[in-house]
């Protein structure tokens, strides 16, 4: 019996060359796959492990975190892709695999990425930065709206406009805003009311699909907003709605209503306010009123104790009060010196030869008219003067006599 002897390979070589079958495809180098995303795992290494499936069919996928760069979105399970990139075998496992370079939304999600990609490239031109906006004036008067002349959108802004300032007056430029031509349209729209003198120009339409609202994420109509001289608010879709427009434009509302209460000013609310004010002011003015009173007053006050005239009026109090206390001290001092001469005098008197002479008394002196005041004095046939109240006498020394007391 004879043996063949057949070659035997290990696991490791053999996919090894299925590997190397794989890399010499041309197909597998380089494939589009289309499928539904499922069991997506995002790996702490940056990873993602996901796998493609169909109606009939599944494929193992990864796309390592150096390729992430690339995917403008998160990827989830339910989604509808396209991935490209090449498939391959994973050695260790012995399993084929499609490592994606790059993972675009299929239908609504390439419109998507189109719009991420816009945003970008108008982003890095500067057409979002805050410098550029225009600030909305506070009182609107002439309000442009670029819009569809029929629908939710302009009945919900011809009615707040109106409610909220009744004399508003709105021009509105017919505006297709859905499927071919709507982008053009708008852009025009924005250029026409531009050169109207409006205040403020609203664009925008009512909520829809991505494809629905798609016209406002058209680079013509971003340049048309960014070029504009008159503040643009948009206002395209619902709340969660957003577009490239939403972004270049002064100002985002929410809602076309919601523009239309931002663009124009509340006249009830305006004559409330006028009505407070004018309370305020003149409460303010009654305040000043009391204040300047006050304060006049106070520089009257000073201007009193202050002025010229009034110090010198001062002054001719002060002297003619000094001039009444001089004259009273005068008298006073008068009164006590008559009343100390009364007493000199009275004392004097006392003291008077003359008084003496006047009671009986005499006044002797001799003849060089010495008083003669002992017995002593005088001599024998000596000539005296002897002074009496009328007059004097001249006598001669008949004897002297000495009388002892």
């Amino acid at each position: 019996m004879n043996i063949i002897m057949q070659k035997v390979y290990s696991v490791s070589q053999i996919n090894q060359y299925i590997k190397a079958m794989f890399s010499q495809d041309f197909l597998l180098n380089r494939v589009s796959v289309q499928g539904e995303v499922s069991n997506c795992k995002y790996h702490s290494s940056g990873h993602i492990y996901f796998s493609l499936k169909d109606a009939s069919g599944t494929i193992a996928c990864v796309m390592f975190a150096s390729a992430r760069r690339g995917l403008a979105f998160r990827l989830s399970d339910g989604q509808q892709v396209v991935v490209d990139g090449n498939v391959n075998v994973y050695e260790r496992d012995g399993r084929y695999q499609l490592y994606a370079g790059r993972i675009r939304q299929n239908g609504a999600g390439m419109l998507y990425e189109r719009f991420l990609a816009l945003k970008q490239e108008l982003e890095e031109m500067g057409m979002f930065a805050p410098e550029y906006k225009k600030p909305i004036p506070k009182y609107v008067r002439r309000l442009g709206v670029v819009t569809a002349p029929t629908g939710a959108a302009i009945r919900d802004i011809i009615t707040v406009s109106r409610r909220r300032s009744p004399g508003i007056r709105i021009i509105l430029y017919p505006a297709q805003v859905q499927g071919e031509g709507a982008a053009e349209s708008v852009a025009r729209g924005l250029r026409v009311l531009d050169g109207q003198n409006v205040d403020v120009i609203i664009v925008g339409r009512g909520g829809g699909s991505i494809e629905d609202l798609w016209a406002f994420n058209e680079e013509v109509v971003a340049r048309a907003i960014f070029t504009c001289r008159t503040p643009v608010i948009s206002a395209v879709g619902h709340e969660t709605d957003t577009t490239i427009a939403d972004f270049v434009a002064d100002l985002r509302a929410p809602t076309p209503s919601a523009a239309a209460e931002l663009a124009v000013a509340d006249a009830g609310a305006m004559c409330r306010q006028i009505s407070d004010d004018r309370a305020r002011l003149r409460q303010l003015v009654q305040l000043r009123i009391e204040e300047l009173r006050r304060r006049k007053e106070r520089c009257q006050l000073r201007l009193r104790y202050a002025s010229p005239r009034q110090r010198v009026r001062e002054q001719r109090q002060r002297a003619a009060d000094l001039d009444e206390g001089l004259c009273r001290a005068m008298q006073e001092e008068l009164r006590d010196r008559k009343r100390r001469m009364a007493l000199y005098i009275e004392r004097l008197r006392g003291l008077s030869p003359l008084e003496k002479l006047a009671q009986g008394y005499a006044c002797v002196t001799d003849e060089d008219g010495k008083r003669i005041s002992s017995v002593a004095q005088v001599q024998k046939d000596e000539e005296l003067g002897i002074y009496v109240a009328d007059g004097k006498i001249h006598a001669k020394v008949v004897a002297v006599e000495e009388i002892c007391v």
